[in-house]
């Protein structure tokens, strides 16, 4: 039985990341600059979108960076702050349970809290809508008990919850407005994605088309020289390496 003769071809792979993407105009444009445009593999017009385009591209890459960045250094200090939050606050409503359960305190209490009367568990502070709406409704409750002349709760007082849900709540207000601020910068980069792909595709195929007439291997080396990439299968590298094990060694 002879053997099969294992035929591959690469095909060409457009980027798909904001790197590859970026490789692709930046080797596209450096042919632009250094080639006499009568020897230009891709049209004098492509040429020009590239040059008013990548410059955009680059710093819209950079700001979306830079946002998210910021965004997520500085989420790191805001769950600190919404974890110590959740305990100050928490720990308020026990101590206000365990003296009611004691009987220094009214079941009735908790009412001011806009807790029913009965309830003796935690209302949930999972989320940061929970922390929000029972924050609210534990230090104003709290203000308003006190202003009657009410024994104050202490350990902690009010006071120092407060300063901590206060924290909480503007480093919550200021991490929407970064998360606002990024997610603006990714739908702006996103639209320049589309056209930097509508760009990349136009010169791959200008490219290709003035090299048609070469030979595939020639094409392909020439293309590459303006940023074209090419690949080969998985399944054809392996059979690549096949047949080249099956060749005879001569050294």
């Amino acid at each position: 039985m002879q053997n099969k003769i294992v035929s591959a071809m690469p095909y060409r792979r457009l980027p798909n990341t904001d790197s590859a993407r970026l490789r692709a105009l930046k080797a596209a444009y450096k042919m632009g600059k250094n080639t006499h445009p009568q020897e230009l593999a891709f049209s004098q017009a492509t040429f020009s979108k590239v040059e008013l385009f990548i410059n955009s591209f680059e710093k819209a890459i950079a700001h979306y960076k830079a946002a998210y960045d910021t965004q997520v250094e500085r989420s790191k200090d805001y769950q600190q702050l919404v974890k110590k939050a959740r305990l100050y606050l928490s720990h308020f409503i026990q101590v206000v349970n365990m003296a009611i359960a004691r009987g220094e305190l009214q079941p009735a209490v908790r009412e001011h809290y806009g807790m029913d009367i009965d309830e003796s568990k935690l209302p949930s502070l999972n989320t940061e809508k929970d922390l929000i709406e029972w924050g609210k409704k534990i230090i104003e409750g709290e203000m308003a008990r006190t202003r009657k002349g009410m024994t104050p709760i202490t350990n902690p007082t009010i006071a120092v919850v407060k300063v901590r849900y206060d924290q909480f709540l503007e480093a919550y207000n200021y991490q929407k407005v970064l998360q606002h601020n990024t997610q603006r910068m990714l739908n702006e980069l996103n639209e320049l994605r589309k056209k930097a792909d509508e760009i990349i595709l136009t010169i791959w195929n200008e490219v290709e088309e003035h090299f048609k007439d070469l030979s595939d291997e020639e094409r392909r080396e020439k293309a590459t020289a303006y940023g074209l990439v090419y690949v080969y299968r998985k399944n054809e590298i392996k059979g690549l390496s096949l047949l080249d094990n099956a060749i005879p060694r001569l050294f």
